[in-house]
């Protein structure tokens, strides 16, 4: 999407902003302007500028122009604070693809019913000996992005996650450290403008049990309420993903994983451009009016841990 904005929901979606977001049609450039205003006096934000990217953050705040603010920022510094998922992200690089070929990560065609999104997640396919949580993570993230960027549907139906951890190992579990969680908890919770809708979780080995408990510690309690444990029971998970969302290989309907894999590398590719450039939205932290934020102030643990010890 260029510089102006330009509607595409359909006239249910646009009630339902304004009815569970507070969108207000007629208002919406206004608020577009008073953020894009806002950015533009913020010495320390390089930030896009373009009607849909705020718009975005707007729809992620429910239109409070101070959320919208804080998120913003919260986007860009951590961004900018973890160039290990944020830089280097071209999709033809011969690293980053053999990852994205994998198949780690890859949200599902949408349903027609409601038009929710879900978000396929494997994270047991790589090799832990030859890749890392970090390439992981950047997989993630630059498919996340491109998402946000393409579906305008996602800001207001939100998306959930399926996570399948059925090749999961315990080599996988020990790389899925507590900093790492906190990490990743803080972007999506704080910096993301997306609305979780629910995490649902099948095939868990017995390995898992340690990692979950520690992401369940970093999320918000809304987000608790919306964890599902299935197991290996597939009716419990048709009950929250309906099979038609899902790939023949899940008792579903909706194409095979290897169809889906391929669609969303084409996805990317064809806005490789727009990676490489986004690069360059961040912040500098030497430009910030009063302290600098630091890896160790948005990140660091060790006072969720020893708050974890007494419970």
């Amino acid at each position: 999407m260029g510089g102006e904005y330009v509607c595409t929901l359909s006239p249910e979606l646009v009630q339902r902003a304004k009815d569970e977001i507070n969108e207000v049609p007629e208002r919406r450039a206004a608020d577009i302007e008073h953020i894009r205003d806002w950015l533009k006096h913020q010495p320390h934000i390089n930030a896009r500028m373009d009607d849909w990217t705020i718009l975005r953050f707007l729809r992620g705040c429910k239109f409070s122009l101070e959320r919208t603010k804080e998120k913003l920022d919260m986007f860009y510094t951590c961004k900018t604070l973890c160039p290990e998922w944020y830089k280097n992200r071209d999709p033809q690089d011969k690293k980053m693809r053999a990852i994205l070929e994998l198949g780690l990560v890859m949200p599902l065609p949408r349903s027609v019913e409601d038009q929710s999104i879900t978000v396929l997640a494997r994270p047991g396919l790589r090799n832990p000996n030859t890749t890392s949580m970090d390439d992981m993570m950047k997989a993630v993230l630059v498919t996340l992005d491109l998402l946000q960027q393409e579906e305008e549907s996602l800001g207001i139906v939100g998306f959930q996650m399926l996570l399948d951890a059925g090749e999961m190992t315990l080599a996988h579990a020990s790389q899925i450290t507590p900093p790492l969680i906190k990490k990743f908890a803080t972007l999506i919770q704080d910096g993301y403008p997306m609305r979780p809708k629910g995490l649902n979780y099948i095939n868990t080995p017995a390995a898992f049990d340690t990692v979950f408990n520690i992401f369940r510690s970093f999320m918000k309690e809304k987000m608790k309420k919306r964890v599902h444990i299935h197991g290996s029971d597939m009716e419990s998970l048709y009950k929250q993903v309906p099979r038609e969302m899902l790939p023949v290989e899940y008792g579903g309907t909706n194409g095979t994983v290897e169809e889906i894999k391929n669609y969303w590398l084409q996805r990317l590719d064809a806005r490789r451009d727009w990676l490489l450039e986004d690069e360059k939205y961040c912040v500098d932290e030497s430009k910030r009016p009063g302290k600098p934020k630091t890896s160790a102030e948005l990140f660091g643990i060790e006072g969720s841990f020893r708050k974890l010890d007494v419970d």
